[in-house]
């Protein structure tokens, strides 16, 4: 069985003369949630309408828990749940109606499904409450229950958090976690605000302009942000051994291109350069270097700011 749920392979989505997504390559494995990160227009909405079969590729494949083959696709399709842009929602039904028909439509046997649902999301106590006077919070609750209704093993998301208040954000995010932990669901979830992904994601595709830019994981995302003395000397091997044996430090590592990243002395840069120099190496480059999550994702996309 293949550890990925989702693969796709130069994914790409043309529409007359303009790529809305170009050669896509993404991979999900099981487990993870996934951060899509991009700006509104990226084309992280067209990903998802792709994945979830709303819309078809001019080119390119996927691949969902382990099928590629038109054919094989509708069918596990079936083991995924999708909230993508607003939540279908009937306004004069209440939450239980709304999962009724729902659960229908999906061929879902038994009504039990429905109570486990609505406690799942927080809104087991609305009773007769119609849709249209509930809360954008619970509005947004209730389309994560439909997506739900059928016990998903891949959760697909479009923006869940858009129009929350910070209440509601944090709600969201705390719910799915839960599932993310307690049922091992895998989740692909798509924002444009990079603080809300960067507290729940464990790893991230970057988006920008039809194109992915960049997959890493979270623990990467916190290296590539972390402050530390970006130090280049003529002999970097030599240079590891001063850092360890005169300044007493291991808390630094050596990139491929010889660049050393020294995570201590932020504050006393002048210790670092007297210590190489001392023991005769060339110090080509000396400087203190890290960035906000915001200013990181704004260099790679090209100085364009991500909220």
């Amino acid at each position: 069985m293949s550890e990925f749920i989702l693969r796709t392979n130069n994914l790409t989505k043309k529409y007359k003369n303009d790529f809305a997504l170009e050669n896509v390559n993404v991979s999900i494995k099981k487990g993870e949630i996934y951060g899509l990160i991009g700006q509104n227009g990226a084309g992280k909405s067209t990903m998802l309408r792709l994945v979830t079969g709303l819309s078809f590729p001019t080119d390119g494949s996927i691949e969902l828990f382990g099928n590629d083959h038109p054919s094989e696709l509708t069918e596990v399709q079936k083991r995924m749940g999708a909230i993508i842009e607003n939540p279908a929602l009937f306004p004069n039904m209440t939450a239980y109606e709304n999962l009724e028909v729902h659960r229908l439509q999906k061929g879902i046997p038994g009504r039990s499904c429905i109570q486990n649902t609505l406690e799942l999301v927080g809104l087991l106590d609305t009773g007769k409450k119609k849709a249209k006077n509930f809360s954008l919070g619970m509005k947004q609750r209730l389309g994560l229950g439909i997506a739900l209704l059928s016990d998903p093993e891949f959760l697909i998301l479009d923006e869940p958090t858009n129009g929350l208040d910070p209440m509601g954000i944090v709600e969201m995010r705390e719910l799915i976690k839960r599932l993310n932990h307690e049922k091992g669901l895998t989740v692909l979830i798509s924002s444009h605000i990079l603080s809300e992904l960067h507290q729940l994601a464990t790893s991230f595709g970057i988006i920008h302009k039809g194109k992915i830019l960049e997959e890493l994981t979270l623990k990467e995302l916190d290296e590539k942000c972390k402050m530390h003395v970006r130090v280049k000397v003529d002999q970097s091997a030599i240079g590891a051994t001063v850092l360890e044996d005169t300044l007493s430090t291991t808390d630094f590592e050596v990139m491929p291109d010889g660049t050393i990243k020294l995570y201590k002395y932020l504050n006393d840069v002048r210790s670092v350069s007297q210590a190489l120099t001392n023991n005769g190496l060339v110090i080509e480059h000396l400087s203190q270097n890290g960035d906000s999550l915001e200013s990181y994702f704004s260099k790679l996309v090209g100085g364009v700011d991500i909220d």
